[in-house]
């Protein structure tokens, strides 16, 4: 949700990290950077995935305060180096200089900040495509790349099938099962996006490190479905008036 106050709330729920979502949701970047700062505040890691693989859009969450992105439909090595390149300043990347929010969520100086920041800064690449599957080996040599990230309805619409978290589809399984030797053989943690609790146990002990769990407003409606159908209201049903 595009609100500071959900994101005030999360940070005090227990997980160990948030990701402010920008790349499908109405969020700008005055609410990222409010939230930003209110996630690290309340001593957790704030993370941004980004509409999409730009220097700008790198920069931008940036400099305003998270501590890491969450780069989507990274499906080559030249895209995944265009990622690190964009969240490292020089000699590593190309990264511009400025601003003070980043240092301000740190606690440090802006100093301290830029001198520190390319060993600070998480690069997660997302690979959600068939062709960052054929390309994995490549996308994962990439040096800088901290950890991949698995988008499962995206990964299985570029297989011709449904938009689903999980699934039995063969070439789904077997993906995902390549990517996570692939993870291993380079020493990159692999990530993984699930619906529920028993799902994220499951998938951390099959050997995923970053897995995220469903979404605040996922979360918010399914609370609300379960009430409504327990107490017979919704669903073309008339509700209580009081």
């Amino acid at each position: 949700m595009a609100s500071t106050t959900g994101a005030g709330l999360m940070a005090r729920t227990g997980f160990d990290w948030l990701t402010v979502e920008l790349e499908h949701t109405p969020v700008t970047f005055e609410t990222a950077a409010t939230s930003f700062a209110i996630i690290a505040a309340a001593g957790k890691i704030p993370l941004a995935r980004i509409p999409w693989n730009t220097a700008e859009n790198i920069k931008r969450v940036l400099d305003i305060g998270a501590f890491g992105i969450v780069v989507p439909m990274v499906n080559t090595k030249e895209e995944a180096e265009a990622a690190v390149a964009g969240a490292r300043y020089a000699p590593l990347g190309q990264r511009s200089i400025g601003g003070q929010l980043h240092a301000a969520n740190f606690e440090t100086d802006a100093s301290t900040y830029y001198a520190k920041a390319n060993d600070e800064i998480l690069v997660v690449v997302m690979i959600e495509h068939v062709k960052g599957i054929e390309n994995a080996e490549a996308i994962l040599s990439v040096p800088g790349i901290d950890a991949f990230f698995i988008g499962p309805n995206d990964l299985h619409n570029s297989m011709g099938r449904p938009p689903v978290f999980e699934s039995d589809h063969p070439e789904f399984v077997q993906g995902i099962n390549h990517l996570l030797e692939l993870g291993k053989k380079h020493k990159v943690p692999a990530g993984i996006h699930v619906i529920d609790a028993p799902t994220a146990q499951r998938r951390i002990d099959q050997g995923f490190q970053f897995v995220a769990v469903g979404s605040e407003t996922g979360m918010m409606l399914s609370k609300a479905g379960e009430i409504t159908k327990v107490l017979g209201i919704g669903g073309g049903k008339q509700t209580a008036k009081y």
